[in-house]
């Protein structure tokens, strides 16, 4: 091989790269950390929770409980709404840390708000699925397990978002520590093409049978309407009233 002739451009790029035998790999810079121990996660504000979607006849119905506890053994709050409309017609659930599905909400929020005015069109709820599937996969949103329910062209749609993005359609789902006693009651319960009327004491009576034995589900149940008219949410500490 020739070898290059002194002062050329060609050996001054030699003589910089020196020091640095191998230009393609430039210093990066360290990835986010904290220094939270395992006991100081044990001790976030979670919501503990059970949340219940049913799809129906006439669209969906979202339930979930009122608690939110610290690491389950501590109710931090009885009044916690815990479904929240992110869109005109679909609506998600908190479960999980409760800074990270606020903070989900608000992102996807924001990003069906952008869709609308950038392209004169509401997003659809497969494409609202897909997108929470995204952002739970690669985004900063910490120990979250939601349900998102929403009706548009193609009809109702239910969905639980589990913490590593993955995206799950069913007829009817449960999240939450609670959720083993709620399944119980909707495997019995459900039936096809119920009405709203029917899915709300069906959604109920399932938050109120995991209340009675999980204790980070409690004090009451969030009920929301779906609809293509848009979301009706309402908060009932008596299930009485809804039963």
């Amino acid at each position: 091989m020739r070898t290059p002739t002194h002062d050329s451009d060609f050996s001054r790029t030699v003589d910089q790269l020196a020091d640095d035998p191998n230009p393609y790999e430039p210093e990066v810079g360290s990835m986010p950390q904290n220094d939270l121990t395992q006991a100081d996660l044990d001790n976030v504000n979670k919501t503990g929770t059970t949340t219940i979607g049913i799809s129906t006849a006439d669209g969906v119905i979202i339930a979930t409980d009122m608690r939110a506890s610290l690491g389950g053994r501590f109710v931090s709050n009885k009044n916690v709404q815990k479904v929240e409309q992110i869109h005109p017609t679909a609506a998600l659930t908190l479960v999980g840390s409760v800074g990270g599905a606020q903070s989900f909400i608000s992102t996807l929020r924001a990003e069906v708000n952008l869709y609308e005015a950038r392209r004169g069109e509401g997003m659809s709820i497969d494409a609202l699925a897909t997108l929470a599937g995204n952002f739970a996969r690669g985004g900063p949103f910490f120990a979250i397990h939601p349900i998102l329910g929403g009706v548009d062209e193609e009809g109702s749609h239910v969905y639980s978002i589990d913490p590593a993005g993955g995206v799950m359609e069913d007829d009817y789902t449960v999240t939450g520590s609670g959720m083993q006693l709620a399944y119980g009651h909707l495997e019995q319960a459900y039936e096809p093409d119920m009405s709203n009327e029917e899915a709300k004491t069906v959604a109920a009576r399932g938050i109120k049978s995991a209340v009675e034995r999980d204790t980070g589900s409690g004090n009451g149940v969030f009920l929301a309407e779906i609809t293509d008219e848009g979301v009706d949410i309402h908060g009932h500490h008596d299930f009485d009233e809804v039963l």
